[in-house]
Order: C-alpha cells, then structure tokens, then sequence
C-alpha cells in the first residue's frame, strides 16, 4: 500500500471578517482536525488585503475552498458547514 507523499495544500479565499468568512475559517479548522489527519497544509488568504489574488486564481465567490495538492484542482465555495459534502467534493478523506 503507497502512503501519501504529498502534502494535501488547501487555501481558504475570504473577504475580511464577514459571518460567512468566519463560519468558513471555523468549519475547515474542525474538518482538518476531524477528518484530515497528517499531512495537510492551509493557508488563509484575505482578499480584502491581496486582491489581485483573486484574479490570478480565478476566485469568483467567497469564501471559496480550493485543494492544490494533489491535483487536479478542486474548489468548493460557501461556508464549509457540510463537513461531508466537503470532503466529496475535494475528494479526500475516505
């Protein structure tokens, strides 16, 4: 059996700290620690600060989700409150 060698990379795209931002922040802090155990790495990107990042990275709504690693890309967009729906959608976890 092959464990996974990469590392499972998600960026978390919010505007501010608007309720759904927050909602969304607080909902992958509990999947990842839930659901994602090992490697995993997040970063939070806060497109009220970095705007032109949402261009480069074809963000059209947020909060929006998106796992870089491993590709292909995924991206889910909403408050991340269906843990499940979530992790389908990524497709990680079991």
């Amino acid at each position: 059996m092959m464990s996974q060698t990469k590392p499972l990379k998600l960026t978390l795209y919010v505007a501010g700290q608007t309720p759904k931002s927050i909602a969304a922040i607080q909902n992958l802090e509990r999947l990842v620690a839930e659901s994602l155990p090992g490697a995993y790495e997040v970063e939070l990107v806060d497109l009220r600060e970095q705007p032109h990042l949402a261009r480069e990275h074809n963000i059209v709504a947020i909060p929006t989700l998106v796992r870089s690693l491993p590709v292909p890309v995924q991206k889910i967009i909403g408050d991340l409150s269906d843990q499940e729906k979530v992790l389908v959608h990524l497709k990680v976890g079991n």
